[in-house]
């Protein structure tokens, strides 16, 4: 079964502005799905899993790109760099044709690629300028409902607008605790998959596919232990030379190795927002799991009942909200990284979310709790910044959105991102 993806509408867009288009992303978080949806009745498709054409992509580059032509999806491209130079002189060359025949320009080439370690740094230098890039991750709770997924807007008008326009149930929070659990992977949401089974098979994947290359191969079970002690600090300020001790290796590695998890889109790394601040605010970013499923999965966590009542459910609880604001992002071609920020100083006083949209800042605390005790009770260190406040946002189980007092209004994780 087929689940409509809200970036579909971004992706046509997308590719009605450039001869190329690289949609990146984890693996079966549904890319070639996707791109098959949109455009596999019109264009031919290649995978670079087939070790015939992966020879003579890697052999003969040329060759290779005249035997399949264009309009062509090219998947799995990190396993043939050298295509992007020879991808580079096709758009070129068209590109002359174009404009001596004065005829408008169209798709060429279509790539898809789970290794963005790999590939992105010959994507930046090859095809810089003629390739619109696109980032995928797995689904969204407004994917898993069937709702639109508008752009998330911090203004409470337009949250309030919005709430108007959704007829959904809102849910309760032992059912957000499940979908927490379930995760995002079109597989196990579809019920193509048995969960346990499927992140099992997908981390042994992961590492024979993507990682093995990246690290030694005496490091394997050093680096499944490190995907496991990150897990269990999901949420939480990202001290590297913490989790370098515990797993045994150096801060070097330990860099490298989440450099490694954050350019597959496995993590989301949230920096403090240090705009004009004295050395009062932490620096140490914080980290966050992008498929709650996977994350409670190497947690060891046997089921939704048990998440739901550990001493980690609130991590747990603002991974989730953190993952579906950058999934939102991602599917209107936004990059989170401009506008996600959070706040911590030397006195403890933290704010979970600031969200910065045009010199505003929006303070957004998580709470799972429908009834947090003073939940914004920090907003109003944001004054130091001297930049306009917006309303701030406590977003938790509540069934609807309605104010705490006059700086600050309860909104419902049931509709956030939809």
């Amino acid at each position: 079964m087929y689940i409509n993806r809200n970036a579909e509408k971004m992706i046509m867009d997308v590719a009605d502005s450039f001869p190329c288009i690289v949609v990146y992303g984890p693996r079966q978080v549904g890319k070639s799905t996707t791109i098959d949806y949109l455009f596999g009745e019109k264009y031919r498709k290649v995978t670079l899993d087939d070790l015939d054409d992966r020879n003579l992509a890697i052999q003969n580059p040329k060759l290779f790109l005249e035997t399949y032509g264009w309009p062509v999806i090219i998947d799995e491209i990190q396993k043939a760099p050298l295509l992007l130079d020879e991808i580079k002189k096709e758009i070129d060359r068209q590109r002359l044709i174009w404009l001596k025949e004065n005829k408008p320009r169209s798709l060429m080439y279509i790539l898809t690629g789970s290794n963005r370690f790999e590939l992105q740094e010959g994507i930046s230098e090859s095809l810089a300028g003629r390739c619109g890039v696109i980032d995928m991750a797995s689904l969204s709770q407004s994917e898993k409902y069937g709702k639109e997924g508008k752009l998330f807007q911090p203004e409470i008008s337009a949250l309030l607008a919005r709430e108007k326009e959704l007829l959904h149930a809102v849910r309760s929070r032992m059912h957000v605790f499940r979908d927490i659990f379930q995760g995002g992977m079109p597989d196990i949401v579809t019920g193509v998959s048995q969960r346990d089974a499927y992140f099992k098979s997908y981390i042994s994947t992961y590492m024979e596919k993507d990682v093995r290359k990246l690290i030694a191969a005496s490091s394997e079970m050093q680096f499944r232990n490190f995907l496991s002690i990150l897990a269990l600090r999901t949420a939480q300020e990202l001290h590297y030379d913490q989790i370098a001790t515990n797993v045994g290796i150096d801060v070097k590695t330990c860099r490298r190795w989440i450099s490694i998890l954050e350019t597959s889109g496995l993590v989301f790394i949230l920096q403090p927002y240090m705009a004009n601040v004295s050395n009062r605010i932490i620096k140490a970013p914080k980290v966050y799991f992008m498929d709650t499923g996977l994350c409670a999965y190497l947690c060891k966590w046997p089921n939704a009942e048990m998440l739901e009542a550990c001493a980690m459910s609130g991590a747990f609880f603002e991974t989730y909200v953190v993952s579906e604001l950058v999934k939102n992002a991602y599917v209107h071609n936004k990059d989170p990284k401009e506008s996600l920020f959070y706040y911590r100083d030397i006195d403890q006083k933290e704010i979970d979310i600031l969200y910065v949209k045009e010199n505003v800042i929006y303070p957004i605390e998580i709470k799972k709790s429908d009834s947090p005790k003073k939940p914004a009770k920090n907003f109003n260190v944001l004054a130091k910044y001297h930049m306009e406040i917006g309303t701030g946002l406590i977003i938790d189980t509540c069934d609807q959105i309605r104010p705490l007092n006059e700086n600050a209004w309860y909104y419902p994780v049931s509709i956030l991102g939809m």
